[in-house]
């Protein structure tokens, strides 16, 4: 089934054997067509993770970052869409010289120089690749077909590990492993022998299973790899390494088991997230997180896992709060119960609705000293609302959603508005990584410790420059900006006790060893108005 940990997992794997002093990189294969993942809605897939070099990738992707702390490019994520984009490419160029060009073999080979690439551009010895989907699917049938390629042109270089949940009914009592077998003969009917079983479950996976497991799914039986609930993700590679995992690994790829493992600093991590006993309670202001009658997180992933970064450096446990910023529209007086938070985070978004939400709750943690964060859509957010309620300027907004504003405090420049009218959307924004120069003696400054900075982007509205000086005489300051293009990258009010907006996303670069810093000062100021409250 879906959701059931094949990132993490292959996060922690690429994490253990990195830990054993190997170089790892990680590949993420998703079966959509969708030649990346910039178009795809955010409450049905989750959120677009941006890399360096400007991709738009699978929020997987944010995962292998975050775990093997690398910064890796667009060679690290591949699609059906992009896997086939290329391949048609190389057909019209006569790259095939004549030949007949065909499913199979020419698809499986694309995606298998692809793997090549990525593990030859990041100088990996071991590299991990997970295929999106779940077994059965038609639509990843071509990457396992990659996949048996790759065995059978390396048997000892190439290993499978299968993610199964092994359920527990409620009535019953008893953890059942039939939907694994299952899942395993799915797999062998596309000419894949599972090596190792991750074995998900609310509970710990007891010698029965396991022998049950080994005799009808063909695996060692010490190769059912316990992988129970925990109550966080970061626990997993330790989880993974108590039974052994990478010695396991090592052994079936030939690989030297003499370098010595070192999780220390995971260890002292996953010691502060279980132990930590104040809680900082930060409220965000979104609205891509309802689902039906379900609230979908994953829109925001790299966001709260930034902040959990941030609150662990603090020794603080998070305690977060999602705020429909429709709410704010249906009913204003409801805005009063942000005075309950210790601070406001308003994330990226695009389009029109909830948007007066976002400047109500804005206008309130600004004039109540309530610590507030903008990335991006929330930095936007942020000087609309200083522009209306501080400058006077009636009636200001972006022109994302009034193109008939007076005031277009937010604008386009042309090469977007270009795009926008040829209706050139995808992997078309401002993307990846861009330098930004920070003012002296500004949060910002104090957060960074650096005069210039590099952080990553993904939007087609800017601040308007005609704009800045009338907006800088009422008090706010403009403490970041684009040496390269004179692009406003933060602002920051005079008369508050911590209020920034960024027009870059800073999530990306966040690590649970290394807490971006932005976020680390923004989790210390609303501790700070914690204790003042």
């Amino acid at each position: 089934m879906s959701s059931v940990g094949k990132g993490v997992a292959s996060a922690s794997i690429g994490k253990i054997l990195q830990g054993r002093g190997y170089s790892v990189t990680a590949v993420k294969a998703d079966p959509y067509v969708n030649v990346d993942a910039g178009t795809m809605n955010p409450t049905e897939h989750g959120e677009v993770f941006v890399t360096n070099d400007g991709d738009e990738t699978d929020q997987d992707i944010g995962n292998y970052e975050r775990f093997l702390d690398a910064e890796l490019s667009s060679t690290n994520y591949m699609t059906t869409g992009r896997v086939y984009l290329s391949v048609i490419e190389k057909e019209r160029n006569l790259d095939y010289r004549g030949k007949c060009v065909e499913v199979v073999p020419h698809i499986p080979e694309e995606i298998i120089d692809r793997i090549k690439k990525a593990a030859e551009k990041n100088k990996a010895e071991i590299t991990i690749i997970e295929v999106g989907g779940t077994i059965g699917e038609y639509q990843n049938i071509l990457f396992l077909e990659a996949a048996r390629m790759m065995k059978l042109e390396n048997p000892g270089d190439v290993i499978f590990v299968l993610v199964s949940y092994l359920p527990i009914p409620s009535k019953v009592g008893e953890m059942k492993t039939k939907p694994t077998q299952h899942a395993s003969r799915g797999l062998n009917s596309a000419g894949i022998q599972a090596d190792f079983i991750i074995c998900r479950s609310e509970k710990t996976l007891d010698t029965p299973r396991r022998e049950r497991l080994a005799i009808f799914c063909g695996i060692q039986k010490d190769h059912a790899v316990s992988a129970p609930d925990v109550s966080t993700i970061y626990e997993v590679p330790l989880n993974f390494e108590k039974e052994h995992l990478s010695d396991k690994i090592l052994k079936s790829l030939r690989l030297p088991m003499g370098k010595k493992r070192n999780m220390e600093d995971w260890k002292k991590l996953v010691n502060t997230i279980k132990n930590s006993r104040q809680t900082v309670k930060i409220g965000i202001v979104g609205k891509y997180f309802r689902t039906g009658k379900f609230t979908l997180i994953d829109s925001y992933i790299s966001v709260i896992e930034s902040l959990k970064h941030a609150a662990w450096y603090h020794k603080h446990k998070l305690d977060v709060h999602w705020i429909d910023s429709q709410d704010f529209e249906d009913n204003a007086s409801t805005v009063k119960k942000l005075a309950q938070y210790d601070g406001i985070l308003v994330p990226g978004g695009f389009g029109s609705r909830g948007v007066e939400g976002k400047i109500r709750a804005i206008k309130f943690v600004r004039e109540h000293g309530i610590p507030y964060f903008g990335l991006c859509y929330g930095m936007q957010m942020a000087t609309i609302e200083f522009a209306r309620n501080v400058a006077n300027l009636k009636n200001a907004n972006t022109l994302e959603v009034d193109p008939k504003t007076p005031h277009d405090v937010i604008t386009i420049n042309k090469t977007q508005r270009s795009n926008i009218e040829m209706k050139k959307y995808g992997g078309s924004m401002r993307l990846g990584a861009y330098r930004c120069k920070i003012t002296p003696k500004s949060l910002s400054a104090v957060a960074y410790q650096e005069k210039i900075v590099s952080e990553r982007h993904r939007h087609r509205y800017e601040f308007n420059n005609k704009y800045r000086k009338i907006l800088e005489q009422h008090g706010m300051r403009f403490t970041g900006i684009c040496p390269d293009n004179d692009l406003v990258e933060i602002v920051e009010l005079t008369n508050h006790p911590w209020f920034v907006g960024v027009q870059f996303h800073p999530e990306f670069k966040s690590r649970p060893l290394r807490p971006q810093p932005l976020f680390r000062e923004f989790v210390r100021a609303s501790i700070r108005h914690k204790r003042k409250k």
